[in-house]
C-alpha cells in the first residue's frame, strides 16, 4: 500500500497568478485554488498538482549558464514535438536559446523562467 495519495510539484516564482495559468494551460488543467494569505495558487490536472509559489527577491534561473540554478526540471511526454511547442508558445513560454537533443525534445521556459522539455522521447513504460 502506498504511504502517499498525491505528488504535488512546488514552483517558486514572481507572480503565482501568471505562473499558475499558464502551466493550467498547458497541462489542461485548472487553477484549482489561490491563497491570500500566501499568494500560492495551485493547477489540479489529471490527478498531477502544481503550486505557484511566490517568493521575495524572487531571481529566476540562467540555465544553462551557472549562477541561478534552475530550480526544478519537468519532462512532458508529448506526442508531436513541433505542436506541442507550439502551444507552449502561444500560452508563454520561450523556446530556451540551447537546445541539446532538438530532435528528442524541446527546452523552453515557463513565464518565471524555469526550463522544462517536452519530449516524445518519453519511455513506454511511463506514458
Amino acid at each position: 500500500m502506498s504511504v502517499v495519495r498525491r505528488v504535488a510539484v512546488s514552483l517558486d516564482c514572481a507572480d503565482a497568478g501568471v505562473l499558475a495559468e499558464f502551466w493550467a494551460r498547458l497541462l489542461g488543467g485548472t487553477v484549482a485554488f489561490t491563497s491570500p494569505a500566501t499568494g500560492a495558487a495551485g493547477v489540479v490536472a489529471d490527478g498531477f498538482v502544481l503550486t505557484a509559489m511566490p517568493i521575495a527577491d524572487y531571481q529566476p534561473p540562467t540555465w544553462p549558464e551557472p549562477g541561478v540554478p534552475k530550480q526544478i526540471h519537468l519532462d512532458l511526454a508529448v506526442e508531436d514535438l513541433a505542436a506541442a511547442q507550439a502551444e507552449a508558445l502561444r500560452f508563454g513560454a520561450t523556446l530556451a536559446a540551447t537546445q541539446p537533443d532538438p530532435d528528442r525534445r524541446r527546452v523552453l521556459l515557463d513565464p518565471a523562467g524555469h526550463p522544462f522539455c517536452l519530449t516524445a522521447a518519453f519511455p513506454a513504460a511511463l506514458r
